[in-house]
């Protein structure tokens, strides 16, 4: 692995090493990018002495001498290769271009930009030109309609985390803006807001027969997400496939792509829209759609390769203390590991991702009612039921002369099957029935 425009590599910690200029020069590349610590330029895997006290000053210098501020924007880890502690900074592309040196600010000397392998300082006239680009409408400068906020669910959340907020969370967490009042970010993490994210459910595959519409929200983003993850972990049924050799027992829904994908719908909503991230459960597939595009400057075959530009970074920074967000650039190939890129549909204001159920594909059908409404089985559907798990390629001729009944009548009762989404039958694949669930 040699240094690339987007990997470099350095031996170790030194008071006289500029951390800042590379950290600043991956901030202000469109990619962002990746420094190891104890590896030297030709990649030979040497270590650091004190793992847990060059992290501790590396946290501490990007954080205090980096403006605008960067929290949210790395992430600081430990690896062990070859025996060896070293450590990895992923930088990911800020979104309030051009970042700079505390100490010299929007100048020659105070910014840089990767170029190649090296970290060159930016020309005067590109500082000028990002800084007129920068977004000045993100939710840390926004003001909160609202200031007399309280943040008991947060402090709770953060304490079962293990770290306790302080008189100065609110400005620690950059939750203040620049007149000194609480930002909408503020807003969004208090304990009552008005942002309310919907959790639909429909018995259809259209958006006609609504039959559950629940409502997390008007409290703390943090909870609202951990509302939403925890109503879908329970609509992510395990079903059952018998086969003629064996059983299969599978989620209608990857769990780690979907937890991915929920909480990448929060992070990256453009909640500067008012609209905040929905998600929609259909009988063949999941939706989940936020607010915004992809961010400005990030193609798609960046966004696929994992490349991060948070578009909010505050929030960001919180699910991250928080746990809820493992490590910068993950989601996506997390996702992709076990769903294809056309699962991904993008436009100028929204970005949608559907995730077909267990055996279905994106656009076309599953066999059954999956995910829909259950119901109680009569004694003969009961006995029909039993017949088709014993033997799944077992016809309705077999069941007639089995149960002593027409095959119209068999026909009825394997309708009702279906309806109640005990059953359908895989005739395109496998001939056989798939059991859903048994009574």
């Amino acid at each position: 692995m040699p240094e690339s425009n987007r990997i470099e590599f350095k031996e170790r910690l030194t008071k006289e090493l500029d951390i800042e200029k590379e950290v600043i020069a991956f901030l202000n590349y469109r990619e962002g990018g990746i420094i190891y610590f104890g590896i030297d330029k030709n990649g030979i895997i040497r270590g650091v002495d004190d793992i847990d006290k060059d992290m501790l000053r590396l946290k501490d210098r990007i954080k205090n001498n980096i403006l605008p501020s960067c929290m949210g924007l790395f992430d600081v880890q430990s690896e062990d290769r070859e025996a060896k502690d070293i450590i990895r900074i992923t930088v990911a592309s800020g979104p309030e271009k051009p970042y700079y040196k505390k100490k010299y600010g929007m100048t020659e000397k105070g910014c840089y930009i990767r170029n190649g392998t090296a970290s060159d300082p930016m020309p005067q006239k590109m500082i000028e030109e990002l800084f007129s680009k920068r977004i000045r409408n993100s939710l840390g400068r926004i003001v909160s309609r609202k200031q007399e906020l309280k943040f008991e669910q947060l402090k709770i959340y953060y304490e079962a985390s293990g770290i306790t907020l302080n008189e100065h969370f609110a400005r620690n967490l950059e939750l203040v803006s620049d007149s000194g009042g609480y930002n909408y970010v503020a807003y969004l993490l208090s304990d009552n807001n008005a942002t309310s994210v919907k959790v639909a459910k429909y018995g259809s595959k259209t958006r006609l027969d609504l039959i559950e519409n629940n409502e997390y929200g008007n409290a703390s983003l943090i909870k609202a997400a951990k509302q939403v993850l925890e109503k879908i972990d329970i609509e992510n049924r395990t079903i059952t496939e018998i086969t003629s050799k064996e059983r299969e027992s599978e989620k209608l829904w990857d769990p780690i792509a979907l937890r991915e994908a929920i909480i990448n719908a929060f992070v990256h909503n453009d909640f500067t829209t008012e609209v905040p991230p929905k998600f929609e459960i259909f009988p063949d597939r999941i939706e989940i759609t936020s607010a915004g595009g992809l961010p400005e400057g990030l193609s798609k075959q960046e966004f696929f390769e994992g490349y991060s530009v948070p578009r909010n970074k505050e929030i960001m920074r919180v699910f991250k203390d928080l746990g809820l967000v493992e490590q910068l650039g993950s989601g996506v190939p997390r996702i992709l590991r076990r769903y294809k890129k056309e699962c991904f549909i993008f436009s100028d204001n929204f970005l949608r991702m559907v995730f077909p159920a267990y055996g279905g594909q994106v656009g076309g059908q599953v066999g059954g009612q999956v995910g829909g409404q259950v119901g109680i089985l009569t004694k003969r559907q009961k006995e029909v039921l039993a017949l088709i798990v014993d033997d799944p390629s077992i016809s309705r001729r077999v069941l007639s002369d089995k149960l002593g009944i027409n095959e119209s009548a068999v026909q009825k009762h394997i309708d009702s099957l279906k309806k109640k989404n005990f059953i359908y039958r895989d005739s395109e694949t496998t001939g056989f029935w798939r059991v859903l669930q048994e009574d």
